[in-house]
């Protein structure tokens, strides 16, 4: 038995203007499965991040949510559909407190369970239960990229997508989104993690794709990238 896609993109082209970003992609996610996505910056991984969570819509191409016609559908849309997006930028609400933030993201999933609690994600995120009353704007980096993986646990998801899990941050603090990574994995949540730490992304993921100048240039295991360091050179510079 085939396990079932709950993200399948075919043929993508999305341009910015007349820039063509994307040429052809290919994309898909399994129920339970962790992908990682890869490539140099400007390659086209975000704008394909983008146009699955309807950010940007493809000129060509189709998306399909859990079997359901997705191509170009509202971003509310795609989330109602069971993906939660975690933005390079974070995009949490500065204004509210850490406690707004997440309240503001509950509910049930499409099976009507809250698997994701308040409550867990404060045992998940201790350092955010010591934080509780305080502004967004008010947290460090890492405390905001804690933020707003608990926010999207919130809204117990079927499909994390995690934009640059760990850019930017300390070692100890990208120790920790690891280690949230691996939960989330255990919990049977499929995602897709995008950064620029391969052997992490190798450790975790069970397929990876790399993108070079909006195509696909490889598509396998972890354990298959990880056996071709001319790959890992030639297209990740490592």
């Amino acid at each position: 038995m085939t396990t079932p896609l709950l993200i399948d993109a075919k043929g993508l082209n999305t341009y910015y203007g007349a820039s063509h970003i994307l040429r052809g992609v290919q994309f898909s996610v399994a129920a339970g499965e962790t992908v990682g996505l890869m490539g140099r910056n400007g390659m086209g991984k975000s704008t394909l991040l983008k146009s699955l969570m309807g950010l940007v819509k493809p000129r060509s191409g189709q998306v399909h949510i859990n079997g359901r016609a997705m191509t170009g559908a509202a971003p509310w849309q795609v989330a109602q559909a069971g993906v939660a997006y975690v933005p390079e930028g974070r995009g949490i609400f500065g204004n509210l407190s850490v406690r707004e933030n997440l309240h503001m993201a509950a509910r049930a999933g499409l099976d009507g369970q809250r698997r994701w609690t308040f409550d867990r994600v404060m045992d998940t995120f201790p350092r955010l239960q010591e934080r509780l009353n305080h502004g967004g704007q008010q947290l460090s980096g890492g405390e905001q990229q804690m933020l707003t993986i608990g926010r999207a646990l919130m809204t117990n998801p079927q499909v994390l997508i995690l934009d640059e899990a760990t850019e930017g941050l300390a070692p100890l603090i990208a120790r920790d989104i690891w280690r949230i990574c691996a939960l989330i994995r255990a919990d049977g949540i499929s995602s897709v993690i995008v950064d620029k730490n391969w052997k992490h992304v190798t450790q975790i993921a069970d397929r990876c794709v790399i993108l070079v100048k909006g195509e696909q240039v490889f598509a396998g295991t972890s354990a298959e990238l990880r056996a071709q360091p001319g790959v890992l050179q030639q297209h990740l510079g490592v």
